[in-house]
């Protein structure tokens, strides 16, 4: 299985020219004026452990097994993925300017493969964006973070305060969507990573205390 991810990722990440990605736009929403300097994704803030039943779909291929990702200091996080059977698959530790890889099982040892996670994640944990322009719609405010050739359109629902979507870009072409469930600003129950330009996308289900 572990070969076959492996060879699956690469295919993956090589095919990434093949699908075509329309330049990114709003619809059906209206320029607010906006306060705040920044907005935060504080789903991963707490110096608990975040435990998650993680599902990988690679061109309808299936692989599952267990993430966790905990707080180390204020600007770091560490990621563990193992499989169902608790086997460790690959272990790093990621802030928006350092890696470190403590372990990678050697199927998995291919520097595209180490890349696509790296950066998946670096986007997933990080934690602040300066305000660029601010609008709304009927079920939500949107946030628009600039930051050179990167865009990120974040969107909090305006009943419950809670972040429900991060849409990342690059050069205006949208390139992954995050979407989040959650009852609660600092942890979310599920989240859904779907990449546009490549067909991959990473499931994250909270495992609750009682499993």
């Amino acid at each position: 299985m572990l070969q076959f991810l492996r060879l699956s990722l690469v295919y993956s990440l090589m095919s990434i020219g093949v699908i075509s990605c329309k330049s990114y736009q709003l619809t059906d929403v209206k320029p607010v004026s906006e306060s705040k300097k920044t907005v935060e994704n504080l789903y991963f803030s707490s110096p608990q452990d975040y435990v998650y039943k993680c599902q990988i779909d690679i061109y309808k291929n299936h692989v599952s097994g267990i993430l966790i990702i905990k707080k180390i200091d204020e600007t770091t996080h560490r990621v563990a993925l193992t499989s169902d059977f608790g086997n460790k698959l690959i272990d790093f530790e990621i802030s928006q300017h350092d890696f470190k890889l403590n372990y990678v099982l050697p199927d998995l040892d291919k520097k595209m493969v180490i890349n696509f996670l790296k950066n998946d994640f670096r986007e997933l944990l990080k934690k602040q964006y300066p305000i660029s322009e601010s609008f709304e719609n009927e079920n939500a405010r949107i946030y628009l973070s600039k930051n050179d050739n990167k865009g990120y359109y974040l969107f909090f629902n305006k009943e419950n305060g809670l972040l429900k979507r991060i849409i990342y870009t690059r050069n205006n072409k949208e390139k992954i969507n995050f979407t989040f469930e959650a009852k609660k600003h600092i942890f979310a129950d599920s989240l859904n990573l779907q990449h546009k330009d490549f067909k991959i996308n990473i499931k994250l289900v909270q495992i609750t205390v009682t499993e």
